[in-house]
């Protein structure tokens, strides 16, 4: 009989087999992975000093460069499953990811293909987190602007991250605080182990000290503990766990995205030329993003361009996990569906809201296809911004469409972490720039999931870990 696979905690690059486990089956594979308890994190975190060390020692090129090679171990190499010998393909990691998650492997290639391009691209992402600091400050300690010496200073010795297991892709915002010379310490997702562990491997292989990465699987109780326990955190989860940590600032938390798309006075009547691009906002990932759009908002012909929408998000089905063309995601927890299932039908009881795409849909909302349960993708006209479906999100592709006027839209959209907004209006764009609402805004027809390396995606994560101050004396000697 075959052994299982076993998926370690990594002690700060210790990997270490716990009695306490959690099993699943992947890529035809019994997996094990081993769960840290809340006293064991608190012990490992004590060390965190060394694991900063380590990296201080290693220039920042060197570290950028380190990034670079991992990014293509990554995407192409054979890297360790876990304890023993034996070696995790890209296509072993796609099909088990698949198989945890419910990401079809065409979904599961894509993310590879982000989280590639986001340590590829390293050092424009650092150059836009930096606002273009050369990366020999992370050496010195210090930069010369202006003609002054300015030292800027981590204000934490470690990154502490509890992960989602909705989508691979946000692996990708922790990367850059290793080659910014700060340790993490990563909970992954229950659902997805897999990534982040891929990641470290594929890092610790390309040169990165081993001692620099802590992997701890682990319960809330842990994850409160890795939270707690380091200087600054990230947390990526719902709105009750928003509620739960936003009191402690030096948690930066995550949560529901609500991204909007906004048809301004002068696309609107253009609206059916940027039908694609709508689509792709609310579709795009299976609609797990927090960039998807959960909300279109349009002045006038509402009706039509719901009605466009729905035709063409209906046409997007359920496939088998392996089909090249499948766009929407399984949930590998079946009772997630059906609540989430129960409370949109519970809603559209509140009147003023209408399912439209159920004109058009194959089959019911909830449906079980290819040996999974699938939410298909669900379009909501609103008559009034307070309906309770106006502006909501689901981890599928959902989405509510109003008709606003567009002096009052940035009035209704409240908190939105992306905002895509077909304009040209030169005084609404300056509104727009200056809304306190809006986390990131694309000016124009361009989908919400739009990335540029040079931009930060959500928050900035060298302000987040490093502090500037005003230096004065002799540096010669530094």
């Amino acid at each position: 009989m075959i052994s299982p696979l076993h998926i370690p905690i990594l002690r700060l690059g210790r990997p270490y087999q716990s009695l306490d486990k959690i099993e699943f089956t992947a890529a035809g594979r019994r997996v094990e992975v081993s769960m840290a308890n809340s006293g064991l994190i608190r012990r490992d975190l004590q060390g965190l000093e060394r694991a900063g060390a380590a990296l201080q020692a290693i220039p920042c090129a060197t570290l950028a460069s380190y990034c670079e090679k991992a990014a293509e171990l990554f995407l192409h190499g054979e890297l360790p499953w876990g304890l023993g010998d034996e070696r995790q393909s890209p296509e072993d990691y796609v099909v088990a990811l698949s198989q945890l998650t419910g990401l079809p492997h065409s979904l599961g290639r894509a993310n590879m293909g982000k989280v590639h391009a986001a340590m590829a691209n390293i050092r424009a992402v650092l150059a836009g987190l930096t606002r273009g600091l050369p990366l020999e400050m992370f050496d010195r300690g210090y930069i010369r602007q202006g003609g002054i010496d300015v030292n800027f200073f981590p204000q934490t010795e470690s990154l502490g991250v509890l992960l989602p297991s909705n989508s691979p892709g946000v692996n990708s915002l922790w990367l850059p605080a290793l080659v910014m010379k700060i340790p993490v310490v990563l909970k992954p997702g229950r659902e997805d182990p897999l990534t982040p562990f891929r990641l470290v491997q594929a890092m610790i292989a390309a040169g990165f000290p081993r001692e620099a990465f802590g992997f701890y699987p682990t319960s809330h109780d842990g994850g409160d503990a890795l939270l707690f326990g380091t200087g600054r955190a990230i947390a990526f989860g719902s709105d009750a766990t928003v509620k739960k940590y936003a009191p402690y600032r030096h948690i930066q938390v995550h949560g529901s995205g609500r991204s909007k798309v906004l048809i301004g006075d002068d696309y609107a009547d253009q609206w059916e030329q940027h039908l694609d691009v709508v689509v792709q906002s609310i579709a795009s990932n299976g609609g797990r993003s927090c960039i998807n759009a959960s909300a279109v908002l349009i002045s006038r012909h509402r009706d039509a361009l719901a009605d466009a929408l729905a035709r063409k998000l209906a046409a997007i089905v359920p496939r088998a996990r392996d089909d090249r063309d499948a766009l929407l995601c399984g949930f590998a927890n079946p009772s997630m569906a059906k609540g989430i299932n129960e409370r949109i039908d519970e809603l559209l009881q509140t009147p003023g809201a209408e399912d439209v795409t159920a004109r058009y849909r194959q089959g019911p909302r909830l449906i079980e296809a290819h040996g999974q349960t699938f939410l298909q993708p669900t379009l909501i006209s609103c008559r009034d911004p307070e309906h309770p479906l106006a502006n909501t999100e689901f981890m599928f592709p959902f989405a509510s469409i109003l008709e606003v006027p567009q002096a009052r839209m940035l009035d209704v959209i409240g908190e939105s972490l992306v905002v895509s907004a077909f304009t040209r209006d030169r005084a609404w764009t300056v509104d727009l720039m200056t809304s306190t609402n809006i986390e990131r805004l694309n000016i124009g027809p361009y989908p919400t999931n739009r990335v540029q390396w040079e931009q930060p995606h959500e928050g900035n994560l060298f302000e987040f870990l490093y502090r500037r101050r005003a230096l004065q004396g002799d540096l010669v000697a530094v």
